[in-house]
């Protein structure tokens, strides 16, 4: 089948369906995933708990090596709010750094521009706020982080970061996606409908079931080998009490039936979902995506962090966060001009959204 398409409508509607679909596409992408492989970092999502133990763990902080150093340059050196902080970022990087800043239109590269980047973001804040670290992945190679601009009693802007590591420790790879400040909801369905009428399902995948314990194995298990098979496995997956949001939406979603039905609604053929980099979490998971659309050129990028109940190792918390289709986003860009400390038009009341929520 043939489709003609305009290229503009669809690289925006990426941007509007990109978290709709990613829960969906979990189970019921009638695309195939066997042409691409995700990058992993090397302990790979299928060790087990007792090989993650014997990575390097601090034996002071009780952290892992990856989380340790972004705790410290987020929450101790303020890498994001103050001078110092930015150079200590930089400081951390490898020369050959990659930061995939999704609010501008290019990557940044190199150690030096890197750290020129943040400093640049510490001068946009003009000391009218900070960056709350509110989950952190517990990623020994790789992880990631979800935050909010806070300033004073009030809490504005939130996003997710994934973060990862060379051999020798040092920062070499970055992505970084705020929230929409528009968030369009329920049409995203409709267009996305209207734009996929008639493109063709493929046929479910075989896979071998299992019940995986740690969370990069979750997501490892639910991307790479449940993805276009059974809703029910996915589902399966979830915690009862599972928190899903989704920054395409205003609210979240809580509980099975909620998120099933959030499946349901979604599940129609015509997207591809690509899962790129895994952290190499236990208790916590932080991965890159991208989503492509028909044959639409282009992609669209994004972030998701997951998150386990301690007790049933099910996925209690997921954020998903994708970038927008264009850089920087007018909305975006005029909230950061007029509340450069909230970067949203109007802020809540600071400890209002536990988590970021």
């Amino acid at each position: 089948v043939s489709f003609n398409y305009d290229p503009f409508l669809l690289t925006s509607l990426l941007t509007m369906v990109a978290f709709g679909y990613l829960i969906t596409l979990l189970v019921v992408s009638f695309t195939s995933t066997d042409a691409f492989t995700p990058s992993l970092p090397k302990h790979r999502a299928t060790l087990t708990t007792v090989l993650y133990a014997e990575s390097s763990t601090s034996a002071s902080t009780g952290l892992r090596k990856a989380q340790e150093l972004i705790k410290s340059l987020v929450e101790e050196k303020k890498c994001f709010s103050t001078e110092a902080g930015a150079k200590s970022f930089g400081d951390a990087c490898a020369f050959n750094v990659v930061y995939e800043d999704c609010f501008q239109p290019q990557p940044v590269v190199g150690k030096t521009p890197v750290t020129e980047h943040l400093l640049q973001k510490v001068e946009a804040r003009k000391g009218r706020g900070e960056v709350r670290l509110d989950m952190l992945s517990d990623g020994d190679e790789a992880c990631g982080f979800a935050w909010t601009w806070t300033a004073g009693d009030e809490e504005g802007l939130r996003g997710t970061t994934y973060v990862g590591l060379n051999k020798q420790g040092l920062i070499e790879y970055v992505r970084e996606i705020p929230e929409p400040i528009f968030k369009p909801g329920d049409l995203t369905l409709e267009l996305l409908k209207a734009v996929t009428a008639g493109a063709e399902p493929n046929p479910p995948k075989e896979y071998d079931p299992r019940t995986p314990t740690t969370a990069c194995d979750v997501v490892d298990y639910l991307f790479n080998t449940v993805q276009g098979s059974s809703i029910d496995e996915s589902v399966r997956i979830f915690d009862d009490s599972i928190v899903y949001r989704d920054f395409n939406y205003e609210n979240v979603l809580n509980g099975k039936t909620e998120v099933r039905k959030f499946i349901e609604d979604f599940s129609f053929p015509g997207i591809e979902f690509r899962a790129q980099r895994i952290d190499d979490g236990i208790e916590s998971c932080c991965f890159t995506w991208e989503v492509a659309l028909l044959d639409a050129p282009d992609t669209i990028k994004g972030i998701s962090f997951y998150k386990l109940d301690p007790i049933t190792r099910k996925v209690s918390y997921v954020r998903d966060v994708p970038e927008s289709a264009i850089k920087p986003p007018l909305l975006g860009k005029l909230a950061r001009d007029f509340r450069p400390g909230l970067g949203v038009f109007q802020g809540v009341k600071a400890g209002s959204r536990p988590g970021g929520m």
